[in-house]
This record gives C-alpha cells, sequence and structure tokens, in this order.
C-alpha cells in the first residue's frame, strides 16, 4: 500500500523532491525510465564501492599525505551487472595490492539478484517457511516479494540437488546405514504421509557421506531394492555390511543386490519395538535383564540370557523374547566382530542423529506443498549438515585393520 505524504520520513520526502525536481527538468518526450534507474542503480553501486575502498585502505580519495598503507588506489574496471531493468555497466575501483574484496557486487557476482536469490535460500534451507521469508525481505530490503516469488528463486536448486543425487559413488563401503523419515505432503487436495529414505555410508578411508536421498509413498522393502540398484548403478560394487531398522523384507531386498553383504539389525529399534508396551511399574526390572542379552561377550552368551529372560517375563510379555528369537539372525551380526567393529554398527546412531537435525530444520513445516518442496529443504539442509564432516572416523585405524581380516578376500 503507497504511503501518504505525511506518513513519510525526512529522508523519504527528500528523496520525493529530487524525483520530482529532476522530472521537472526532463522532457517528457526524451524521459526513458529504464535508463534513469538503471543509471540511478549504477551510481549507487560505485558509490557504494568506493566507499567500501576506501574504508579498507583507511583514507580518503584525496587525503593520501595520511595514509597508513603501503597499498593505494589503481583506478578502475568494467564489469556489466544482468538485472530486471536490464544491463548495467559499472566502474568498479581496484587497489594496486589486489586485496580489495568488494561485499556489495562481489568479484565473481554478475547479476544484481544473484547476492539478494542467494540469502532467500540460505533462509530457506534454515527452515523459514514461504511466508516468513515473506516477511523477511520486507522487513530487510524493503521490498515486497510474492511466496510464489521465493518458490521460483529456490527451485533454481532442484537441478543441483538431482545432479548430486546422480553422482558417482565409491567401489566399496565398508558400512551403509538406511532408514526413512517421515513428513506430511500434500498431493491431489489430500495430505499424505511420505517416506524419505535415507542411506549414510561410511567409505574405506572412514568418511561419512550421504549416499542418497528419496522421496517415496510410504516405507516399503520393494522401494529400498529400487534404491539398491540405483546405488549398485551409481557405481557400488559391495558394502560389508548394512544396518537397517526392522523393516519386513529388508534383508531379502540386500540379498538381491548385494547377496554377500553382512545384515546388522538396529538393536535400539529392537528394543523400541518390544518394550513400546511394558508398564512403567515392569520397565526399568526388565531392561536390566534384557541389557544382559544385547549387552553379552558372545553370542552364546546373549542366547543364554535370553532363555533367562523368557522364563521370567513370558507370562506377561510372551512377544518380547519371541521377536528377539524370530529376528536373531540379523540381530546377532554384531556379535561376530570385535568391540570397535560392534560400537560402530549394532545401533543406527549414525544416521538417526542426522535425521534429528533434518527434523530441526523442518520443524515449522507442518505440511509440505510438493515432493519438490521437501526435496530442496532436506538436500540444502544436508549440505548445511555435511559442512562439518571434514575428517575420518576417530578409531577408524583400528575398524579398518579388523576389517581386512575379517573380509580379506572381498577387499583384496
Amino acid at each position: 500500500m503507497r504511503k501518504r505524504r505525511k506518513d513519510l520520513s525526512p529522508d523519504e520526502l527528500a528523496r520525493k523532491e529530487l524525483i520530482r525536481e529532476y522530472l521537472s527538468k526532463t522532457p517528457n518526450n526524451s524521459l526513458d525510465f529504464s535508463a534513469l534507474i538503471k543509471e540511478m542503480i549504477g551510481q549507487m553501486l560505485e558509490s557504494s564501492l568506493d566507499s567500501e575502498l576506501e574504508e579498507q585502505l583507511g583514507y580518503s580519495k584525496y587525503d593520501s599525505r595520511n595514509k597508513a598503507t603501503d597499498n593505494s588506489r589503481n583506478g578502475y574496471s568494467k564489469k556489466t551487472l544482468k538485472s530486471s531493468s536490464g544491463e548495467i555497466d559499472i566502474n568498479v575501483p581496484r587497489d594496486r595490492n589486489n586485496e580489495f574484496e568488494p561485499q556489495i557486487i562481489r568479484k565473481n557476482q554478475s547479476s544484481i539478484s544473484q547476492d539478494f536469490e542467494e540469502k532467500v535460500t540460505s533462509l530457506f534451507a534454515k527452515g523459514m517457511t514461504l511466508s516468513d521469508i515473506k516477511v523477511h525481505v520486507a522487513d530487510m530490503y524493503d521490498f515486497d516479494i510474492s511466496e510464489s516469488s521465493i518458490s521460483r528463486i529456490t527451485d533454481k536448486i532442484l537441478p543441483i540437488a538431482k545432479e548430486w543425487q546422480d553422482r558417482p559413488l565409491e567401489k566399496t563401503y565398508a558400512v551403509v546405514f538406511m532408514d526413512a523419515i517421515h513428513y506430511n505432503v500434500r498431493s491431489e487436495g489430500r495430505i499424505i504421509k511420505k517416506a524419505v529414505y535415507i542411506a549414510i555410508g561410511i567409505n574405506m578411508d572412514g568418511m561419512k557421506e550421504v549416499l542418497g536421498m528419496w522421496v517415496g509413498e510410504n516405507e516399503s522393502a520393494k522401494f529400498w531394492l529400487l534404491k539398491m540398484e540405483e546405488l549398485k548403478n551409481r557405481g557400488v560394487n559391495d558394502i560389508l555390511i548394512i544396518c537397517v531398522d526392522g523393516l519386513t523384507g529388508f534383508s531379502n531386498a540386500i540379498a538381491a543386490v548385494f547377496p554377500n553383504t553382512e545384515i546388522q539389525q538396529c538393536i535400539i529399534h529392537q528394543i523400541r519395538n518390544t518394550t513400546r508396551y511394558v508398564s512403567y511399574k515392569d520397565i526399568k526390572e526388565l531392561m536390566i535383564d534384557l541389557k544382559k542379552v544385547y549387552k553379552a561377550n558372545t553370542e552364546d552368551i546373549a542366547l543364554f540370557e535370553l532363555d533367562n529372560f523368557e522364563e521370567k517375563w513370558k507370562k506377561k510379555y510372551p512377544q518380547i523374547a519371541l521377536s528377539w528369537k524370530s529376528n536373531w539372525a540379523n540381530l546377532a551380526t554384531y556379535f561376530k566382530y570385535p568391540q570397535e567393529i560392534r560400537t560402530l554398527i549394532y545401533t543406527t546412531n549414525t544416521i538417526e542423529g542426522f535425521n534429528r537435525q533434518l527434523r530441526k530444520t523442518s520443524k515449522s513445516r507442518s505440511v509440505f506443498s510438493t515432493d519438490d518442496s521437501l526435496f530442496k529443504l532436506l538436500y540444502l539442509a544436508t549440505v548445511d549438515i555435511t559442512r562439518k564432516w571434514t575428517g575420518r572416523r576417530r578409531d577408524w585405524g583400528i575398524i579398518y585393520s579388523q576389517l581386512q581380516i575379517f573380509f580379506e578376500e572381498r577387499l583384496n
């Protein structure tokens, strides 16, 4: 809404007076509004760049006697910027030592809108809703932007995200963690629950990376089978150990594509699933007994403790021991290995920690408008999260030596 004159600030009134004075001296038939806007923007940018260089050098243009640096001005270079009003030519000041790094228009920037779009994308990546970004832009830039325009700006990240999704992978991964998190997405006028499938791998150098992230209808073994095939098509020939939750059919999906891969079902998932309906009066004592099973030193001791657990609790909670025994083949995989590998694989904590950070970023979004809207937010969040994954696992030297012994033929 346009402000009334009495509501304008002194600065706004002064600007209006200058514009009015200019227009009164300019013949109507020679007035080119587009050229005028470009010239005004160009002069504003040049003035700002001169001020930036002056601040960095520490002395004004005509006060070189008081300078405290061996650096100095060194003329100008021309730069052409794209804008909504067309191309704008500006003169960018240079310094003799080539140390000047302008901020308002950076060296590699080719568009006035580029910096603004990066800021909008950054706000989106931090989990802000389109309406929140709209308000933020209005406050910071005194500029009204529609939610559809914000969406179009952030959509520019999709081709980059798709390219990341299809990138080649390494031939061998020591461990891969697989899990899914769920979000509400609007589809054909309805809000439906969709699963985001995530795979995080640890390569043979002990470095962690997100191998893939896919939006699907719901978590299913069939979908995971397709993703296994996709990983293989992207260059993965072998995975030594895969850590998963207890989804029915998951093991068959893995075996169909990577038949030699060891499967470790997450112990924490198993505990949560089997103790969900235990009375709070019993839970403390029951967990002490159950801990004797999964914290045992050997598989034989673990089976002995599981029998004891069943004998004690089968009348009150018969399904717990039954579930552990029926899933034992994949639950007990970690007993084959030394403590360092056990600690790495017996839970999916690696991927659950990543999922928690994704949820933190997306907590302000109760519903996503499309699959692409969900995917681009999670991709941007992933870029931010994985930026800190710069080093290999701390105890990787020991783990690698152990893997070489247990998987000698496959690694050679």
